[in-house]
């Protein structure tokens, strides 16, 4: 569900993060708009609006873990876990993590790719969200729900700041709630 639908419809930070967020074209490879979220940071308005919606989302859903999946879910994951009173746990690719962890492989548009979780990070009853800053085909937020859940985790919530209207791997979350902030944007004629 997007945040627009979801009681914020006309809210001006979503169209602040909107705009903060610059489109690359071609990047990593050609036919792939990137959604560069770099921008985004730069402002610090806009990136405290960004964790702020999603506070306000998590503060009374008794969620004691943030998982963070790597590398940009870790930009907006802590500052959440703090402000509700969580703790973060990131998520890593393999070989990233000292100690003893859990894998979940999962497949890409283009391959396979694989998560990491350090053993004891969450515990049985744990109430986790997953935040990440874009999805798309819903692998990756998968792979963290079904790490989390192994070890005993309750996953209430994935939450990523971009998603395409039509996730086409919605149904890969194992029928847990996504929640996104904006659409991805396309580029603007110069």
């Amino acid at each position: 569900m997007f945040a627009a639908e979801n009681g914020l419809k006309g809210d001006p930070r979503l169209q602040g993060i909107s705009e903060a967020i610059r489109v690359v074209p071609n990047f990593p490879k050609p036919g792939i708009m990137f959604q560069d979220i770099t921008t985004l940071l730069l402002n610090h308005r806009v990136f405290k609006d960004t964790v702020d919606i999603f506070v306000d989302r998590y503060k009374d859903m008794g969620i004691s873990v943030v998982a963070g999946i790597e590398a940009r879910g870790f930009m907006f994951g802590p500052s959440i876990a703090l402000a509700i009173g969580a703790k973060f746990v990131p998520l890593r690719k393999p070989g990233k993590l000292p100690g003893k962890v859990i894998s979940e492989s999962y497949e890409l548009e283009y391959g396979k790719d694989c998560l990491e979780m350090h053993l004891g990070a969450v515990q049985q009853g744990d109430k986790a969200v997953v935040i990440d800053d874009l999805v798309a085909t819903g692998g990756t937020l998968s792979a963290a729900i079904k790490l989390l859940e192994r070890m005993g985790a309750e996953v209430i919530e994935c939450g990523c700041v971009i998603g395409v209207p039509e996730v086409k791997g919605q149904s890969r979350l194992k029928g847990k709630p996504l929640y996104i902030l904006v659409e991805p944007r396309e580029v603007e004629d110069s």
